[in-house]
């Protein structure tokens, strides 16, 4: 009796102790920085809390911005640990700033368009939520609001706003090493701009989400994949859509000759023209590039007048495009996690 009472306690005193662990372990985990314009919260700029992350953490530090607009150009470095940038919401949590490719610097040389960015985020496995990142210089060339050259990123219900290069997926653009990956992942986001303002070398799926060429527009993207890279930039179950004129947008034109951009299961309103993809006065690109379609609904969708070398894909051909066969790399990133 004895032997099996201290039995009995015995287990009940183990699976306390795993709960007390796992609580303990849930807190320290469960790091904490909130953005406030008026005081309130750690800091009252973005980048106070960013410089205020650990370098190298092996836990997630979750920086919660209340609602403001927050003027600032923001630099998340490689070094940094996993961050979560979350926003109350987006229309009311706005990260601005109006740096443009031509504006000069203190020797009166043009910045370029890398430099015009309103956020870079060279750190791996960065994540933001419900928040508009704002490119607000206007009309005036290529003008960068985000820019992304780290791996394993995420967002979800956010805005990018600007005209031309709103959303730069740097990736390996200006590295010597095309291996490097530089993944990303859209979820249920909004995207607008005029020219070629989804353009870069990562590799990007956009889910779910609102692609919207403005009055003027006329490329959507502009990859330059590298040769090494079997995906570019995936849209999938997404509007592309906008108030440009009737057939004035193409879905791509390539910066660089192995560009890839395919769209899946994406509703096309009359914006898009019917040829739907531009060499970029580059005849030898249209061997080398791959701009495909499988299953466009809308207006913009007629596929008897695509330019003859894009391609409609089989079935067969479509399942590969899946967001996780397309993220996953080596290391089987899940993006979806990555959210929670």
């Amino acid at each position: 009796m004895k032997a099996s009472t201290f039995l009995k306690n015995f287990k009940v005193f183990s699976v306390l102790s795993i709960i007390l662990i796992s609580l303990l372990s849930f807190k320290t985990n469960d790091k904490i920085i909130v953005v406030s314009k008026d005081g309130k919260g750690n800091f009252t700029t973005v980048q106070q809390a960013i410089d205020a992350v650990e370098n190298s953490s092996s836990t997630r530090t979750k920086i919660l911005i209340k609602s403001g607009i927050y003027k600032e150009k923001i630099i998340i470095p490689e070094t940094k640990g996993a961050i979560l940038l979350e926003g109350e919401n987006p229309e009311n949590t706005i990260i601005t700033y109006d740096d443009f490719a031509s504006k000069k610097n203190s020797e009166g040389k043009d910045i370029g368009t890398t430099n015009s960015s309103t956020i870079f985020i060279y750190s791996n496995d960065f994540t933001a939520k419900n928040i508009s990142f704002d490119n607000s210089s206007g009309r005036v060339g290529q003008a960068v609001a985000v820019l992304t050259s780290g791996d394993r990123i995420a967002f979800e219900n956010c805005r990018f706003l600007g005209n031309q290069d709103t959303l730069y997926l740097k990736g390996v653009q200006d590295s010597p090493d095309k291996t490097k990956p530089s993944r990303n992942y859209f979820k249920n986001c909004y995207i607008e701009g005029t020219t070629d303002y989804i353009f870069g070398a990562g590799t990007a799926v956009f889910e779910n989400c609102t692609i919207y060429s403005k009055e003027t527009a006329n490329y959507v993207t502009a990859a330059s994949t590298p040769q090494e890279n079997e995906f570019g930039f995936v849209f999938i179950n997404s509007k592309i859509i906008g108030n440009a004129k009737e057939n004035s947008v193409y879905l791509g034109r390539p910066w660089r000759p192995f560009a890839k951009t395919v769209y899946i299961d994406c509703e096309m309103n009359s914006t898009i023209k019917p040829e739907g993809w531009h060499n970029w006065s580059k005849p030898d690109a249209e061997k080398t590039t791959f701009y495909g379609e499988f299953n466009s609904q809308g207006v913009g969708a007629n596929a008897t007048k695509r330019v003859s070398w894009s391609h409609q894909l089989a079935k067969e051909e479509r399942k590969k495009y899946s967001t996780n066969n397309i993220l996953k790399g080596k290391d089987n990133w899940n993006p979806k996690k990555s959210l929670k």
